[in-house]
């Protein structure tokens, strides 16, 4: 079995990943997603939003999930609000999270990065997947066997996957150097603000 991650910018685009996944026959059971919602933006009715201006109270937020999804099935219509040290509210399903929520609740610092660890993901890139989530991105994860690999990294790529390599000097560029349990959580607008820093970097 091979782990494929990509890290998403939006909700939009970490749900399109899934839906395709499961489109392509991956099982949901071997799929799984943990997305930021510091801002709402899971919450909001405007899924396609890069900087959701949702002001959905925390009651209306699960009702509002199923908005976002546009009522779908399978892993998403699954999708929970959950507290993961280090990233603050996230929305999350499958495998990794329950793993990563494993993880806390056994006392391991950092149950996101331990989860991937234990999944093979490098570590260099398990440290930038999970400051992503922190900033706002969504990670989507599938277990597959080798003959469904190139299939989930097409469908990642498609979906607007980020280089992880390239998200790294980013973050670097910035003074960051590991993830660290321990830090702030981002703001609503800090999140809004680091999701439009990477959409204008990709306006002509």
């Amino acid at each position: 079995m091979q782990t494929i991650t990509g890290l998403f910018d939006t909700p939009a685009q970490a749900a399109q990943a899934v839906s395709q996944l499961e489109a392509a026959g991956i099982p949901s059971t071997d799929i799984s997603i943990v997305g930021s919602n510091a801002d709402d933006a899971w919450s909001s009715n405007k899924p396609d939003s890069t900087d959701s201006d949702s002001t959905a109270s925390g009651a209306e937020t699960g009702g509002s999930l199923g908005a976002v999804i546009g009522g779908g099935a399978g892993l998403l219509a699954g999708l929970g609000i959950l507290a993961i040290p280090g990233l603050g509210p996230v929305v999350a399903a499958g495998w990794l999270a329950a793993t990563a929520v494993g993880a806390v609740a056994g006392g391991a610092a950092g149950g996101l990065v331990g989860a991937l660890l234990g999944a093979g993901v490098d570590p260099e890139q398990a440290d930038v997947y999970a400051e992503g989530v922190r900033r706002g991105g969504s990670l989507v994860t599938a277990r597959v066997d080798d003959s469904w690999a190139s299939e989930a990294r097409s469908v990642m790529a498609a979906a607007g996957a980020v280089d992880p390599v390239t998200r790294k000097s980013v973050y670097e560029a910035g003074g960051w150097t590991r993830f660290d349990v321990d830090a702030p959580h981002y703001t609503s607008e800090q999140v809004r603000e680091e999701r439009k820093r990477y959409r204008d970097a990709t306006l002509p």
